[in-house]
């Protein structure tokens, strides 16, 4: 791992962040074509909060929070701290504190591939948090890491300044340069949602409306009573049976 801070990397436009806050990571990650899910470690310790902001990355060693000390400095308004470490590591490396001087730069939440503690302060506090494990064990400050270099989460790759969305679902991450279509195709794609969920209230079947009824008949789906499908059975039965005793 090469120690190193970097500074003033290039973050998704404040608009476009903003447009993809107002949708789910379940909508984002589909617009994208099923990409960018953090995978399904991470949860979060409160419930009904959805946050999108700019990454700001943190490699660390297990164990060690040296460098999330080093990642506060790094981090602004509409950020949210990524944090990972070298290998699997369970320890809570985050707590109030930590919370306490990312809130008051205006940071608007944490993600992080290790364990996280003070939970209950950090709900009250009103700072949202999404963790791979909860534990109360402390950590040692003492060994170099980087900040605000590409890492790796749950097989997703996560640049500094690309954008980060998490909700009750999970966390995804949108490429910087992608944002804004991705913004604009998640609007879309919610407007005709939209359309499906008025007609769902009416009654329509998704069978319909997604004509899925030739797709059952494609592949060899059939309709039967239960009569008809009792005596299929039985019919079954009785020719292994003859099958059975034919080989004996």
């Amino acid at each position: 791992m090469s120690n190193v801070i970097v500074t003033d990397p290039p973050r998704a436009a404040a608009k476009d962040v903003e447009a993809l806050a107002a949708h789910g990571v379940a909508t984002v990650h589909e617009v994208m074509g099923r990409t960018g899910l953090l995978g399904t470690r991470l949860r979060p310790i409160q419930q009904d909060t959805r946050v999108a902001g700019t990454a700001v990355t943190v490699l660390s060693w297990p164990g060690d929070n040296l460098m999330i000390h080093a990642a506060v400095e790094q981090c602004g308004e509409g950020d949210i701290l990524v944090v990972t470490t070298t290998s699997p590591s369970t320890d809570g490396m985050f707590g109030e504190l930590f919370a306490t001087a990312l809130q008051r730069r205006g940071v608007r939440g944490l993600v992080i591939d290790a364990g996280i503690r003070d939970t209950v302060e950090l709900r009250e506090m009103g700072f949202p948090a999404w963790s791979a494990a909860v534990s109360p064990q402390g950590t040692v400050k003492a060994t170099g890491g980087s900040v605000n270099v590409p890492v790796v989460v749950g097989g997703q790759v996560i640049r500094p300044g690309d954008v980060i969305v998490a909700d009750d679902d999970g966390v995804v991450c949108v490429p910087r340069e992608r944002a804004r279509r991705t913004a604009e195709a998640s609007e879309a794609r919610e407007a005709k949602e939209a359309g499906a969920r008025a007609a769902f209230q009416e009654g329509q079947l998704g069978l319909d409306r997604y004509g899925l009824r030739e797709t059952l008949v494609r592949l060899g789906v059939s309709y039967q009573s239960y009569d008809e499908y009792e005596r299929e059975r039985e019919r079954e039965r009785e020719s292994a049976a003859e099958r059975d005793g034919a080989g004996s």
